[in-house]
């Protein structure tokens, strides 16, 4: 179940899929790994541009709220504002053999680009209380097969993917994602939103405003959290874990309007009721699809004069469009709905699971948020939010 069909009210006007894949070309694959008692992992593939458009810039800007985690490539997307290659999301420990598999596949299916060097964007959350992290299960192959399971049109949620064990404000987390169209002048773009939630503390959550984390009773118990099992003495903390967001649109941006949309992922993830632990990664990357042909980096044609080539005969430029910055606002907002709904995706569509040391962590009990929703509690109508706002009896 998705969140809206469990009528929980949210802003904004959703893409058709409601996902990330409403931005045109962009496509999501997972390779989920389920294995007798201690494997709960997987990797997952966002492509910007699709299998087809892997070499193709865009522009891309990405943000760190707590840097308790790992994305590698940030330094040459700060460098240089753009992305050419697929975003992997694995498990902390996978990020090594999912890196090495991206190598593979380009080096494999992409011979013309970059043969010298290529620098992957891998990144990563902490799925060690369910899955048995260090057993090396996430290999180089697995990247690819995620990359070559990549699609447009609906996407999976919940256990699926690099999502596969995590665990979300003290349930079950993974995968999930979220869209918004967005009209300017005659034009309309979608923004999508894909996360990875492994973050939150059960005293926290937040759904649609309410506060829930206290009010929902425990209708299974997390094994492994308060003392039990083999890791007594040695609790996770609450909020411990990570978040990882993709954002991503076909809105046409410089990548510091990329890098904005992505300081912006914070306020949906808020909504939900986090106030950012220590213990978690909080990363974030946004891309816009439009400008192809753009931010291109290319290798000029080499000669002995001292400009490298970029000769009368050969000295180009490039040139982009973009939403000028004072309308920004109106994609702020999209990203801001679509992170808060697809952490509500997740949790409306993972299943409980049982892993590494009998490790259990239970679902959210989505018959008891139904019945704490607003169908029954007056609201005052907002004149900022299309859910109204709530009023304590």
């Amino acid at each position: 179940m998705r969140a809206r069909e469990l009528g929980i009210p949210l802003d904004g006007r959703a893409g058709r899929w409601n996902a990330i894949t409403d931005v045109p070309g962009v496509e999501v694959g997972y390779v989920t790994l389920q294995e007798g008692e201690d494997v709960r992992t997987g990797v997952t593939a966002i492509l910007p541009r699709g299998r087809t458009g892997v070499g193709t810039p865009c522009a891309a800007g990405w943000h760190s709220f707590n840097g308790n985690g790992e994305m590698t490539g940030t330094t040459w997307i700060e460098e240089s504002g753009s992305l050419a290659v697929p975003v992997l999301i694995t498990n902390t420990y996978a990020v090594g053999p999912v890196h090495r598999g991206v190598v593979d596949w380009v080096r494999e299916n992409r011979t013309d680009m970059a043969p010298e060097w290529l620098l992957p964007v891998v990144t990563e959350t902490w799925d060690g209380h369910l899955n048995d992290i260090h057993g090396d299960r996430v290999r180089p192959a697995h990247a690819a097969e995620a990359i070559e399971a990549a699609a447009s049109g609906p996407v999976a949620e919940g256990n699926v993917g690099g999502g596969t064990g995590m665990r979300c404000y003290g349930f079950k987390g993974g995968s999930g994602t979220a869209s918004r169209e967005v009209a300017y002048g005659a034009d309309t773009y979608s923004v999508g939103a894909f996360v990875q939630a492994n973050f939150g503390a059960r005293r926290e959550l937040v759904i649609a405003g309410m506060p829930m984390g206290g009010w929902l009773p425990q209708s299974e118990q997390a094994a492994g959290d308060s003392g039990e099992g083999p890791d007594a003495g040695r609790p996770l903390p609450d909020g411990a874990g990570s978040v990882i967001v993709v954002v991503g649109t076909d809105a046409p941006l410089l990548p510091g309007q990329c890098k904005a949309l992505a300081r912006r992922v914070p306020l949906g993830l808020a909504r939900t009721g986090t106030t950012g632990s220590h213990f978690s990664g909080d990363i974030f990357l946004a891309f816009s699809t439009a400008n192809e042909g753009a931010l291109t980096s290319l290798f000029p044609p080499g000669d002995d004069t001292d400009d490298g080539g970029a000769d009368g005969a050969n000295a180009p430029y490039e040139s982009m469009r973009f939403i000028p910055w004072g309308r920004m606002d109106i994609l702020y907002t999209a990203v801001v709905e679509a992170v808060e709904e697809a952490v509500l995706n997740v949790l409306t569509a993972a299943e409980p699971m049982t892993g590494r040391a009998g490790h259990h962590v239970p679902a959210l009990p989505l018959a008891e948020v139904a019945k704490l929703l607003p169908t029954s509690a007056p609201m005052i109508p907002s004149p900022h939010s299309g859910r109204g706002l709530w009023m304590t009896q």
